[in-house]
């Protein structure tokens, strides 16, 4: 004779068990009229102790200061370094005069890790104050009336500090205002729990130290906790409660009704028409450029950041002038490597940066597509183009054809 009993009594447990569950749940809610399941806490909104974020995602947060040449952010209390494109732990050190094994230990890193453009690496200890790099001479301004005379030697020396080539040291000062605390990550922490414990947002925290799209952080990873705004916070709307429907807004009429319209009929011709305006007159008088190499863009410009653009070509390829101007400057950064400036009207530079093989000398009248030097080898090989009215920097683009 053949035994079934287990085979029937499963579903019968799974039954009693299905009911035992929702026999707890019910013991945890109201039992005096409606559903079982009225008031319960599905999300876990409600009650004492839960932590509420609205608050931190309204505060408005300061930005982060600019770092100096270096790219070095100083408080009283401590020093960041801020990563450029491209950097390591060793580059960064070797760039603030800090041996690459301690400050990759200091920040939880090897010293051949590469870092994100604009990360956060604490320094374990002060770094030395420097003076500025000093200039090589002065390009004096035009006979007659015109601008003040320009620093052509500090535009040269600066133009590829920006595009990753080894900069002079600058003097570091303590940011003003307020110091931020900074925080050492602990094992089990991300940057969502740590900006709610600190009541500002993970974008805040996230931007402030460069932690990249994913937000990710690393157990012993110093972040800088950006200091709140002392902007209001933006007005907030009323929400209804669920159920209750959106209130109707009111419209703009209600409280200032619209002007009375004054219509003309379509025969009636206007007492005074307007004299056309001369479009010659008011053309473009820009200074256009042609582009000193062929290539791809390979980095834009972004004011403070990137004064000019990067353009890709290849070692040896022939740079050219990009209007007629005069050789205003020839130099060498710190690396060595050769600047030309070139002055052009409207008292308008242009500064090549990244080449070799120069054919022209200070004081040469050059021509709009004339070659005056080569494109300098590199991984990759490119050419650093500024184009700068007076000292400041401008977009390039808009004055190439």
């Amino acid at each position: 004779m053949t035994r079934d009993f287990p085979a029937r009594t499963a579903p019968r447990l799974r039954l009693l068990w299905l009911g035992g569950a929702f026999a707890a749940l019910s013991a945890c809610t109201p039992t005096t009229g409606g559903s079982p399941f009225t008031g319960l806490d599905w999300d876990l909104r409600n009650g004492p102790g839960v932590l509420d974020t609205s608050e931190a995602a309204l505060r408005a947060t300061e930005r982060r200061p600019s770092p100096d040449g270096r790219g070095v952010i100083s408080y009283p209390g401590y020093q960041v370094a801020v990563a450029r494109r491209g950097d390591t732990v060793g580059s960064v050190a070797a760039r603030v005069g800090i041996g690459a094994d301690e400050l990759a230990r200091y920040n939880a890193v090897m010293p051949g890790d590469t870092l994100r453009d604009g990360e956060v690496i604490a320094l374990p200890r002060r770094i030395a104050d420097t003076g500025p790099v000093q200039g090589s001479g002065m390009i004096p301004a035009p006979t007659g009336a015109g601008p003040a005379p320009v620093d052509v030697s500090s535009i040269a020396t600066t133009a590829l500090d920006r595009v990753g080539t080894p900069t002079p040291p600058a003097t570091t000062k303590p940011s003003t205002g307020r110091e931020p605390v900074r925080h050492q990550v602990r094992r089990g922490e991300t940057a969502f729990s740590i900006a709610r414990s600190y009541n500002i947002s993970a974008k805040a925290l996230g931007e402030w130290n460069g932690l990249g799209a994913n937000l990710d952080v690393r157990e012993g990873q110093y972040l800088i906790i950006p200091l709140a705004s002392d902007a209001p916070p933006p007005a907030t709307q009323t929400v209804s409660p669920p159920g209750a429907g959106s209130a109707t807004p009111t419209p703009p009429s209600a409280t200032k009704p619209l002007p009375a319209e004054k219509t003309a009929p379509a025969a009636t011709k206007p007492k005074e028409t307007p004299a056309s305006p001369d479009l010659g007159a008011q053309r473009s008088t820009s200074t256009k450029m042609q582009m000193p190499v062929q290539g791809s863009i390979i980095r834009p410009y972004a004011k403070g950041r990137n004064d000019g653009i990067d353009i890709s070509a290849a070692a040896g390829t022939p740079v050219k002038a990009a209007a007629d101007g005069t050789v205003a400057a020839i130099t060498t950064d710190t690396a060595q490597t050769p600047i030309i400036v070139v002055r052009h009207a409207d008292n308008l530079l242009t500064v090549y940066a990244g080449v070799d093989g120069i054919t022209v000398k200070k004081g040469d009248t050059v021509s709009r597509g004339q070659s005056i030097a080569k494109v300098r080898a590199g991984t990759p090989s490119f050419l650093h183009f500024e184009v700068r009215r007076g000292v400041d920097s401008t977009d390039p683009v808009a004055f190439l054809q």
